[in-house]
């Protein structure tokens, strides 16, 4: 686990609020330390003398000191306060930024909702953490050895109590950590079960109620709640036990300073004032001793919480640009090649999702994928922009094995229109200015036109510019899916997928668009998935998957005439028709 990436990237004003705020412990802790002395030099000099000038001097002298304390204090915790939350902004940056970087073999490995926790609750915790190690344990154990040391200046004989109480405390802490450290991580966990039932619920809350499954998802909810409070009280019960350890030993340090004090007084051996500012001393070491205990309690909840965020932090993407011979700039054409490729989500040989593929697709053609459902097309079409790579053979565009592309410059030149619409918050402009940002208002229209998306966009009563809910919710599927195309058409691609995009449109809007994309991109490579043979009977090839493998290829024709799996399904569709 490398802790420096915390730090990586955090701004120089930052760095110097961190560097600030133990200073100003320092200050304060040197402050605490006079005021007791002053405080027994009033009672052994100023009082037993019956000198009330020298109260009045070394009175007014420890107040000035008690403001000055107050001061270093107060500016202590605002420069770990501003340094804490500039270091929380500058982590979740740097991990979302992380997360950007993951290819899909990366995200699969984390879940949505472990992400969120991670770059919520999860810095928050780390945050806290921060903010204490730049002004608790400075000044926590300043204060410790200060008092200490002047304890033992004043009685070398009853700092010895210190000797058993350090030991006993150092014990009982080692053994809270070591058991609350590893329920801490459960508690997280649950958390993000917690997390996934709410995204899930609320993503979909159009199908729980038409299911009318409220009672069912309130109950799949308490039950994830429920476990997140039964490991978080399984953990604190553990950690809670470090107050009262404090207290007891605390208490029992006081009382046994008194009384050994109180007798080396009447023995003529120790002084009142040097009684009560070694009982100070003995306090100010005691709430030492509990401030890092606190700590120390902290670092045990946050280390689960340190070693998540870490574990974003040294992820390494999967895929990357290669760092030498890498093919950098526009892909010349949209010429695609499989090679004898398999692969296998979880890179075992033995269970690959796609075996043998090999193909070839001439830039500019029109080429369809037919095949049942969990046939692997999907997973196909996802190694060509490189979100997959491949476990066997090599994958090309224009010629190029795809692992030899920058990949920015790669995915740049490939358009995908996936099964899922996704559209964000925003007007539908933004949206479609994710293909192209510098796009023109009149290429914009083009490329709906091009989608048959132009004469509902029309007829809202903003246009282009309505405000689009989350996720597109305000539209139908349909009119999802042609934004969707025509924010990849914006693109001008070399290489066109689309992911059965057309499957929540009628046949007759169907054949527009294809017929739109055939005159309007015709040096385009355009790929097309779907289940309906309508879809994709004018292309210039076909490719029929069946389980993982490509059992036939040809024109719809010739097909027709040789694949018995192309042929049913046309029989089929065409009988229900």
């Amino acid at each position: 686990m490398n802790v420096g990436r915390l730090l990586d990237g955090l701004e120089k004003k930052y760095k110097i609020y961190s560097f600030l705020s133990p200073l100003t412990m320092i200050g304060e802790v040197v402050l605490e330390t006079a005021i007791p002395l002053m405080m027994a030099r009033i009672i052994d000099v100023g009082i037993a003398g019956r000198n009330l000038s020298y109260v009045l001097k070394i009175g007014l002298l420890m107040i000035l000191l008690s403001v000055l304390s107050l001061a270093f204090g107060a500016l202590g915790a605002r420069f770990a306060s501003v340094a804490a939350f500039g270091f929380s902004r500058n982590l979740r940056r740097n991990l979302f930024a992380r997360v950007q970087e993951f290819s899909f073999g990366n995200v699969d490995r984390f879940s949505t909702s472990s992400l969120v926790t991670r770059l919520t609750t999860d810095v928050t915790n780390v945050q806290n953490t921060y903010q204490m190690l730049i002004r608790i344990c400075v000044r926590a154990p300043l204060n410790l050895l200060s008092g200490t040391l002047m304890a033992a200046v004043i009685s070398g004989r009853l700092s010895l109590l210190f000797a058993v109480a350090v030991p006993v405390l150092a014990l009982c802490l080692f053994l809270i950590a070591r058991t609350a450290y590893p329920r801490f991580g459960v508690m997280l966990r649950n958390y993000d079960v917690l997390n996934n039932t709410v995204q899930e619920n609320l993503t979909g809350i159009r199908v729980v109620k038409s299911f009318v499954r409220r009672a069912f998802e309130n109950e799949k909810f308490h039950s994830a709640a429920d476990s997140v409070r039964k490991s978080q009280v399984n953990a604190e019960k553990i950690v809670i036990l470090n107050m009262p350890l404090m207290q007891i030993v605390a208490y029992s340090c006081i009382i046994a300073s008194l009384w050994f004090g109180g007798r080396m007084i009447v023995a003529g051996d120790m002084l009142t004032g040097e009684l009560v500012s070694f009982i100070t001393y003995i306090t100010q070491i005691l709430m030492s001793l509990m401030m890092l205990s606190m700590v120390f309690i902290s670092i045990i909840i946050s280390r689960a919480s340190i070693t998540r965020v870490c574990e974003i932090l040294n992820e390494e993407p999967e895929i990357v640009s290669p760092s030498e011979n890498c093919v950098s700039g526009t892909v010349r054409n949209g010429s695609i090649d499989f090679k004898n490729v398999s692969f296998s989500y979880l890179k075992d040989p033995s269970n690959c999702v796609l075996s043998g593929i090999s193909l070839h697709i001439e830039s500019g053609m029109t080429a369809g994928i037919i095949g049942g459902t969990g046939s692997s097309k999907t997973t196909l079409v996802s190694l060509i922009p490189r979100l997959y790579d491949c476990l066997k053979g090599s994958v090309l565009v224009a010629g190029v094995d795809v692992r030899k592309y920058d990949v920015v410059a790669l995915r740049d030149s490939v358009a995908m229109v996936l099964q899922n619409n996704v559209l964000f918050s925003g007007s539908i402009r933004q949206n479609l200015k994710w293909g192209n940002e510098n796009a023109s208002d009149e290429e914009i229209k083009e490329a709906c036109v091009a989608a048959d998306a132009d004469e509902f966009i029309s007829s809202l009563p903003d246009g282009y510019d309505t405000s689009l809910g989350q996720g597109g919710v305000n539209l139908s599927g349909g009119q999802k899916q042609r934004l969707c195309i025509a924010r990849a058409l914006l693109k001008k691609p070399k290489v066109l997928i689309l992911d059965d995009s057309t499957s929540a449109v009628d046949t007759a809007t169907d054949a527009r668009i294809r017929k739109s994309l055939r005159s309007c991109l015709p040096d385009t490579t355009k790929i097309i998935i779907a289940q309906r043979i309508n879809s994709v009977q004018d292309a210039d090839v076909i490719f029929v998957m069946d389980n993982g493998t490509l059992s036939a290829s040809g024109t719809h024709e010739q097909l027709l005439k040789s694949c018995s799996i192309y042929r049913e399904v046309y029989e089929s569709q065409q009988a229900k028709n």
